[in-house]
C-alpha cells in the first residue's frame, strides 16, 4: 500500500541513464530558479516602509514625505543587483559544476569561509521556504481576511504540496511551477502599464495618511516598528535599504543550479541569470517609484503590492484578483528556487564530507529526496514557531543572504586575481565593490535588526560550521580505523570459531536456526535457551529429548526478564571456555506476513541483534522463517510435527543478586536432527 501511494505521488522510478533528458530549458530554468528572486518584488517595497514609516510617520521632520526616500533606496538597491547579478554571471562560467559561493570559498579562501557560505546558504535556503509560503498566503488573506485564522495550517499544507511536487523530479515541478511565474510577470507589467498611464493623466490614487484607517495602521507599526523619532536618520536610512535589499534573496540559485541546466549549461545559466536580473530590478525599481507616487500606507495585514493594485485597479476589477491570486502562486512557489538548491548543495557538501552522505543520494525521480525532506521539516519547524508571520521571518532571512553574498564575492576577487584571465582587472574591480556593499548591507542588517531576530542567525551560522566539522571529523576517523596498513599480509591460518544457537523452545523457527547452525561446519556448536523457572526449563527439556536434536542444550534458569543481558553474560563465558577467534550466534526470528501483526509481540530478536552489535568478535546470523498466511495452515503444521508454538518462551535474565543456573543437555547418538 505504501509503495502503491509513493508510486501515485511521486511517479514511476527513472534510470541513471536519464538524468540528461531531465535537465530544463532557459524558459523552465527561469521560472524554477528565478521564482524567489522575482517574487521578492511583492513584499520588498512594504518592508522599506514598514521601517521608515515606523521611524518618521508617513511625514519627514523637514515636511517631505516619507515616500520619496523609496526612489534613492530602489536605486541603490538596483545598483547593488547589478553589481552582485555581473559577478555571480562571472561565478557561472568559472565553476560550472554549481556550488555557488560555497564552491567559490572553497576553491579560494580555505575551508572555514567556504563552511561558513555552506551553513549561510542551507540556512538562507530553509528561510525562502519559510517566507516566501508566509508571503503567499498573506496574500491570500490579504483579498479574502477570513483565512487569516487559518494562517499556519494554510503554510503547511502549501509546504506539503511543494515537496511532493519536488519529489517527482526538478522537470516535472518546473513545468507545472513555471505557469503561475510568467502569470505573475505578465501581472505586474500591466500594475506598472497602468499605474503609469494614470499617474501621467494626473488620476493615480494618492493615500491620505489622515484618515481614520490609515492613522490605526501607522500607530501599529510604530508600536511594533519605532520608536518613533519624526525624522530619518543615517542608520534609519541603512536599515530601510537592509530591508528592501531582500530583493537580492535568490539571486545566487541559478550559480548553484548550473548542472541542472540543458547543455550547454554555462551558456544557458549565464542567459538565464541575465533575463532575471533585468525583470527583477525593473519591476522592483517601478513599484517602488508607484509606491513613493501614491504615497502609501503600509499595513501589515495587506501587502504593499495588495493595497496598490487595489487602487490602480479597482477593488472590482477582475484584474485585481487575478493579480492577487498570481502573487500569491509566486510567492508560494518561489519556495521552489530552494527546493531545487538545497538538496544541490548538500548534496556537494556531504560529498565533500561535511553533511552525511545520505545527502549526496539520488532519490527514484533522480533528485536529491533526503535534502527535499529535510528543508521541507525545518521550514515547517520555522511556520509553526514563527506563526507564518512574513515580518518576523524578514529579520533572520537578511543574515544568510549576504553573508553568502559577501564570501561569494570576495572568493571571486581571489579568483581573478589568480587565473588573470581577459578583463579580470575589471572583473576583480566589481567583485571588489559587489563585496564591500554586500558586506555593509550585512553589518546593517545583523546590528540593526539583532534584538529583533538576526542574533538567532548570527548564532546558528557558528554552531552549523562546528556541525560541519564534527561530521568530517567523524568521517575522518573511520578513514583511518578502516586503512589496512601498508605492511598488512593475510594470515595464513584459518581462525576458529563455535556457533551459538539462541532459541526460544523447539518449533519450526528454531528448528531452521539449528539446521542452519550445523550447515557451517563448526566444531564447537552449541544451543541455549533462558527459562524462567523450572517449568519452563522441563518443557524445553521434554522437547529436545523428544525429537532427539543433534546439538547440545544449555538451559539458563533464571527468575529475571533481561534477555539481552543474561545473553551477552552466557557470551562471555562461552568465549572464555572455548577460546575461538570468533563466535557465531545464530538468532531463529519467525516473519509475519502482514507488518502491522508485528505489535502482537515481543521483537526479542531484534533487541538481541541490537545488543550483540557492539559486542567484539561477534558475528550475528538472522534465520528468518516465514509464517503461513492462514491460521488453519499454520495449526495444520504444527500438529503435524506436534509442536506446540512456544515462541515467546525462554524469555528470562539475570539480576544483580543472583546468578542464572547453566544445564547442558547432550544429543543421543544417531539421533535425527
Amino acid at each position: 500500500m505504501a509503495s502503491t501511494l509513493k508510486r501515485v505521488l511521486i511517479g514511476r522510478p527513472l534510470a541513471s541513464d536519464e538524468a540528461d533528458h531531465q535537465r530544463i530549458s532557459k524558459t523552465i530554468g527561469l521560472a524554477v530558479f528565478s521564482s524567489d528572486a522575482i517574487s521578492s518584488t511583492a513584499y520588498a517595497t512594504g518592508e522599506i516602509l514598514i521601517v521608515l514609516v515606523g521611524a518618521a510617520g508617513m511625514v519627514q521632520a523637514n515636511g517631505e514625505p516619507t515616500t520619496n526616500l523609496l526612489k534613492p533606496i530602489a536605486v541603490l538597491v538596483v545598483i547593488l543587483l547589478a553589481l552582485v547579478a555581473n559577478s555571480y554571471r562571472e561565478t557561472i562560467h568559472a565553476y560550472p559544476d554549481g556550488g555557488g559561493a560555497y564552491v567559490v570559498a572553497r576553491e579560494n579562501l580555505g575551508e572555514t569561509p567556504s563552511l561558513v557560505a555552506g551553513a549561510s546558504l542551507l540556512v538562507d535556503y530553509v528561510l525562502t521556504v519559510a517566507v516566501s509560503i508566509a508571503a503567499g498566503v498573506l496574500a491570500l488573506y490579504s483579498f479574502i481576511p477570513s483565512l487569516e485564522r487559518f494562517r499556519v495550517e494554510l503554510c503547511l499544507l502549501f509546504l506539503i504540496i511543494l515537496t511532493v511536487g519536488n519529489l517527482r523530479g526538478v522537470k516535472e515541478s518546473g513545468k507545472v511551477f513555471s505557469v503561475p511565474t510568467y502569470l505573475y510577470i505578465g501581472m505586474l507589467l500591466l500594475f506598472i502599464g497602468w499605474a503609469g498611464v494614470q499617474h501621467f493623466r494626473g488620476n493615480l490614487h494618492v493615500f491620505d495618511p489622515t484618515t481614520a484607517e490609515a492613522a490605526t495602521s501607522i500607530k501599529l507599526i510604530q508600536e511594533e516598528h519605532g520608536p518613533f523619532i519624526g525624522g530619518v536618520s543615517l542608520y534609519i536610512f541603512a536599515r530601510a535599504f537592509a530591508s528592501g535589499a531582500v530583493a537580492l534573496s535568490g539571486v545566487e540559485a541559478i550559480s548553484n543550479g548550473i548542472p541542472a541546466f540543458r547543455k550547454p549549461t554555462s551558456k544557458n545559466a549565464a542567459a538565464t541569470l541575465g533575463w532575471m536580473a533585468v525583470i527583477l530590478g525593473s519591476t522592483f525599481f517601478m513599484i517602488s517609484i508607484i509606491a513613493s507616487w501614491m504615497q502609501v500606507v503600509p499595513d501589515e495585514s495587506r501587502s504593499a503590492l495588495a493595497i496598490m493594485g487595489e487602487r490602480v485597479f479597482g477593488d472590482t476589477n477582475p484584474l485585481f484578483y487575478v493579480l492577487q491570486i498570481a502573487t500569491m502562486a509566486i510567492l508560494i512557489l518561489a519556495a521552489n528556487t530552494a527546493f531545487a538548491d538545497f538538496p544541490r548543495l548538500a548534496a556537494i557538501i556531504g560529498k565533500d564530507g561535511y553533511l552525511p552522505r545520505q545527502f549526496a543520494n539520488r532519490g527514484d525521480r533522480l533528485v536529491f529526496s533526503n535534502g527535499i525532506l529535510i528543508l521541507a521539516g525545518a521550514a515547517a519547524v520555522l511556520l509553526i514557531v514563527f506563526n507564518g508571520n512574513v515580518t518576523l521571518l524578514i529579520p533572520l532571512y537578511a543574515v544568510g543572504v549576504f553573508t553568502s553574498f559577501t564570501i561569494s564575492q570576495t572568493g571571486m576577487v581571489r579568483h581573478h586575481f589568480k587565473e588573470r584571465q581577459k578583463g579580470w582587472k575589471l572583473s576583480m574591480v566589481n567583485s571588489t565593490l559587489g563585496a564591500i556593499a554586500t558586506f555593509i548591507v550585512a553589518a546593517v542588517v545583523i546590528i540593526s535588526k539583532f534584538t529583533i531576530g538576526a542574533w538567532i542567525i548570527v548564532v546558528l551560522i557558528p554552531c552549523i560550521v562546528v556541525a560541519f566539522r564534527g561530521v568530517r571529523s567523524h568521517y575522518n576517523h573511520v578513514a583511518r580505523s578502516l586503512r589496512v596498513p601498508a605492511d598488512f599480509r593475510a594470515p595464513e591460518t584459518v581462525p576458529r570459531h563455535g556457533v551459538v544457537v539462541l532459541v526460544g523452545g523447539v518449533n519450526q523457527s528454531s528448528l531452521a536456526a539449528i539446521r542452519y547452525a550445523r550447515s557451517v561446519g563448526s566444531e564447537d556448536v552449541v544451543a541455549v535457551t533462558v527459562a524462567i523457572d523450572e517449568e519452563e526449563a522441563a518443557r524445553v527439556r521434554d522437547a529436545w529429548g523428544r525429537f532427539g536434536l543433534a546439538i547440545p542444550l544449555e538451559i539458563i534458569e533464571s527468575p529475571f526478564r533481561d534477555l539481552t543481558h543474561t545473553v551477552v553474560d552466557y557470551l562471555d563465558e562461552l568465549d572464555a571456555r572455548w577460546d575461538h577467534d570468533y563466535l557465531t550466534v545464530v538468532i531463529p526470528e519467525f516473519v509475519l506476513p502482514h507488518w502491522w501483526q508485528g505489535v502482537f509481540h515481543n521483537q526479542s530478536a531484534l533487541a538481541l541483534k541490537l545488543a550483540l552489535k557492539f559486542r567484539k568478535d561477534t558475528v550475528v546470523v538472522n534465520v528468518p522463517f516465514l509464517l503461513p498466511e492462514g491460521e488453519d495452515e499454520v495449526l495444520a503444521d504444527m500438529a503435524s510435527m506436534g509442536l506446540e508454538m512456544g515462541e515467546e518462551s525462554g524469555l528470562a535474565g539475570t539480576g544483580p543478586d543472583q546468578q542464572p543456573t547453566i544445564e547442558r543437555i547432550e544429543p543421543e547418538r544417531n539421533q535425527p536432527g
